[in-house]
């Protein structure tokens, strides 16, 4: 039968979960990203995937508080071999790197769809789209769902002048979070833009975007879906500085400040603006299980899609914007997990019944 899924927003909303179907899972797995500073451009981008294992530790811990045999594994060269021996029931995937490098991340679902071990989160074309500014904002226009007007920057003999009006912001094509954007990411002039450009392909060896910078408020919106409906959260980030005195944004650098910005509850008017397209992004693009959405607000609030994050950091620590989001519509992560879990036990169940 095909799965009913509805669209809804709310203060308080407790997730499906099936204790009793989650029992049958003899073995889950939990994936990480492998590291070595050697795979990494810079050591920015390095530091930026640390807290990756110590991430999925928590997750495993959190699985085991709920009743869970857990195993752990890196996403190193032994990786196919152990799942192949191990066979776990359902592959948790929190892997952000493959040998250091975002676009590769699609290579692990890829593994698992040939070894046939269910998993969460997106699966290759989501992940593929995901992993690359240049395709998802080209298809978000496409699909009608605003985001800001940018410039796909190859290499330096491509480094020209975009056609828009400053303030301008430049990005890493290929790369989570914050990675490459510093206190100074906003620049003012075409000179200013250009120069960023040749600092970042030099540094980094990846393709760049420059973006047209939106100023307005900037909403945090986080999507799940439980198998019988996708929820949208959505919280309005309160910038508590601003890392270059003038602009309201989130800088890698701003992570070291406890209160670089915290939450607030969107405007209901505004919410239904926004939920529609957030839906719509999360299923043109590919999406599966939950994804963060970043949305700045232009002129006559008009939320612009700024960046698209399936597989967003998922984890108990409190300073994760998907784990904080919930918590304050009174989603706690235990709450998530087990019904991420209880999900995809459906999923197993209804296969072997099929």
């Amino acid at each position: 039968m095909k799965e009913s899924v509805k669209t809804i927003a709310t203060k308080t909303k407790e997730l499906f979960t099936d204790k009793a179907l989650c029992k049958e899972l003899k073995l889950i797995a939990v994936a990480y990203s492998h590291i070595e500073r050697e795979m990494f451009a810079t050591e920015d981008a390095y530091n930026a995937e640390l807290e990756v294992e110590e991430r999925a530790k928590q997750v495993v811990e959190t699985l085991k508080k709920l009743g869970f045999n857990v195993k752990s594994y890196a996403s190193d060269p032994y990786f196919l071999t152990n799942i192949i021996v191990d066979k776990p029931d359902l592959l948790i995937n929190l892997v952000d790197t493959v040998k250091g490098r975002d676009e590769l991340q699609e290579s692990i679902p890829a593994i698992l769809e040939f070894a046939g071990i269910e998993y969460t989160g997106s699966g290759i074309s989501g992940l593929v789209v995901g992993n690359n500014r240049n395709y998802f904002k080209q298809l978000l226009i496409t699909s009608e769902i605003p985001s800001p007007q940018f410039k796909y920057i190859k290499d330096l003999r491509s480094n020209t002048e975009p056609d828009f009006d400053p303030p301008y912001i430049v990005k890493l094509n290929e790369s989570g979070g914050s990675v490459g954007i510093d206190n100074k990411a906003v620049k003012a002039t075409k000179k200013e833009v250009l120069e960023k450009v040749k600092d970042m392909i030099t540094a980094y060896k990846m393709p760049v975007l420059i973006e047209q910078f939106i100023g307005g408020p900037e909403i945090t919106a986080v999507v799940f879906d439980d198998g019988n409906s996708k929820t949208v959260y959505l919280a309005e980030k309160k910038f508590g500085i601003k890392p270059d005195g003038v602009h309201n944004f989130t800088s890698q650098d701003s992570y070291e400040y406890d209160k670089a910005y915290t939450y607030k509850f969107v405007d209901e008017k505004l919410e239904e603006r926004i939920i529609p397209l957030v839906i719509k992004a999360f299923n043109v693009l590919k999406y599966k299980d939950y994804a963060k959405f970043d949305i700045r607000l232009g002129e006559n609030d008009i939320p612009f899609f700024i960046d698209c994050n399936p597989n967003t950091a998922f984890g108990p620590d409190k300073g994760l914007p998907m784990t904080e989001v919930l918590k304050m519509y009174g989603v706690s992560f235990e709450n998530v997990l087990l019904s991420l879990v209880s999900k995809h036990a459906r999923i197993i169940k209804n296969k072997k019944v099929g």
